[in-house]
């Protein structure tokens, strides 16, 4: 099973990220239901992975980010492949993430190292899009969106099954955090 660890958004946030997306002119939205801010993906595991991952992400604690959204960015410059709203550097977030990814590599994955950008994705393009002027257009008129503080109380350990229709989500463990 595909496994990753995030922090779940709650429903009214995820309204708005939602709004948000109205009138996109080209992408694939990402339902609301799988919106998240990803802290480490796993990628496929056996059982006995996922439940040593599992034991490892439970004994986590530490304070809880708050998320303050700013801005929305697209990972693929000219050839988008992602669009996604973007979240304000914040310690007590790149914190946690180590965290998680520590006792991933505790349990026994060896994750490569990467530069993190915390973001929610909220729409994907397909292979050859470009930037054209009616995406330009959108991006320019939504160039200011902000949102936040949002409280943070909990990650949580999620399996992605991808599928015709896009990945389905499902929520396997939480983790409280301190508040």
């Amino acid at each position: 099973m595909r496994l990753f660890a995030a922090i779940p958004l709650p429903l009214g946030l995820r309204d708005r990220l939602e709004m948000l997306q109205s009138g996109l002119p080209e992408g694939r939205p990402v339902p609301p239901e799988n919106f998240h801010v990803t802290l480490g993906f796993f990628d496929e595991c056996d059982r006995h992975l996922a439940e040593d991952i599992h034991a490892a992400l439970s004994v986590i604690r530490g304070p809880a980010p708050a998320l303050m959204f700013d801005g929305l960015g697209i990972f693929g410059d000219g050839r988008p492949r992602v669009l996604y709203a973007a979240l304000r550097p914040d310690p007590a977030l790149t914190r946690l993430r180590d965290k998680v990814l520590t006792a991933a590599r505790g349990a026994g994955l060896n994750l490569r190292r990467e530069r993190y950008v915390p973001h929610v994705t909220l729409a994907r393009f397909p292979a050859g899009t470009g930037r054209g002027p009616r995406l330009e257009r959108w991006l320019a008129e939504r160039a200011g969106f902000a949102h936040g503080p949002v409280a943070v109380s909990d990650f949580a350990l999620f399996r992605s099954d991808l599928g015709s229709g896009g990945a389905v989500y499902t929520e396997l463990a939480r983790y409280p955090l301190a508040a």
